[in-house]
């Protein structure tokens, strides 16, 4: 499912834009705004394929906007004005939709971003599996994430949060926690958990079956405890 939301500060024209998304399966409509500060805030925690944003628009422009945001989500421009045209393509923006635009021209735009998106997610399952590091996509970039630097992996339904050791925040990613499992070394880590995966060289407490960084209490949860032990067993003085 492609997470799409639409920036319009006329509300006929977010009214049609949304239509369109809500009637075609591939995309889902997470957000809709009337104006790009507020959907900057959601930007920050929640993960956007692509944006339908208009261009005239007052505080701040849809042009902008993009240039605040960066490579990340594909923008597709709704405008009335045929003269920004030159701009967003300066701006590597997917397309260019002038108002008022049919269905099959919305399509169209959709096709040509979701063929750009398949492209980045084939290049990146290209990448060799290795014991040293992996690539992920978070915050609208491919980070390089090495396997020493994570403390531990918790999932969120089609979300996982990487938490890494001297990092503050967590980096969040469109994947689950059994995708990211195949590409974590044997031996290193183990899920203990149905929601949290461990780097186990980076275990320092373990308090009544939970396992402890900082202030995050991980329970080792029945299925994963025999398991877990095994590990304990071997490593116990």
């Amino acid at each position: 499912m492609i997470n799409v939301i639409a920036i319009d500060d006329e509300p006929l024209a977010l009214q049609l834009v949304t239509g369109y998304i809500e009637k075609t399966p591939s995309l889902k409509l997470i957000g809709s705004f009337d104006n790009p500060v507020d959907a900057s805030d959601f930007l920050r925690d929640n993960h956007v394929d692509i944006i339908f944003l208009d261009i005239q628009m007052p505080d701040l422009s849809g042009i902008e906007f993009s240039r605040i945001i960066g490579k990340g989500p594909k923008i597709i421009f709704t405008t009335a004005f045929e003269k920004y045209a030159i701009e967003g393509y300066k701006l590597e923006v997917v397309d260019y939709l002038l108002k008022p635009f049919s269905y099959e021209e919305f399509l169209a735009a959709v096709n040509k971003a979701v063929r750009l998106i398949k492209l980045e997610d084939k290049a990146l399952q290209k990448v060799e599996a290795n014991d040293e590091f992996l690539f992920l996509k978070s915050d609208y970039k491919i980070k390089r994430i090495n396997f020493n630097d994570i403390l531990f992996i918790e999932g969120l339904k089609d979300y996982v949060k990487v938490h890494i050791q001297n990092n503050p925040r967590p980096l969040l990613s469109l994947s689950t926690l059994k995708q990211i499992e195949t590409k974590l070394p044997a031996g290193k880590f183990m899920r203990v958990h149905r929601s949290f995966i461990v780097n186990l060289d980076k275990i320092d407490t373990i308090e009544r079956s939970r396992i402890v960084f900082g202030k995050t209490y991980i329970p080792v949860s029945d299925q994963y405890k025999d398991k877990f032990q095994e590990f304990l067993d071997r490593n116990f003085l």
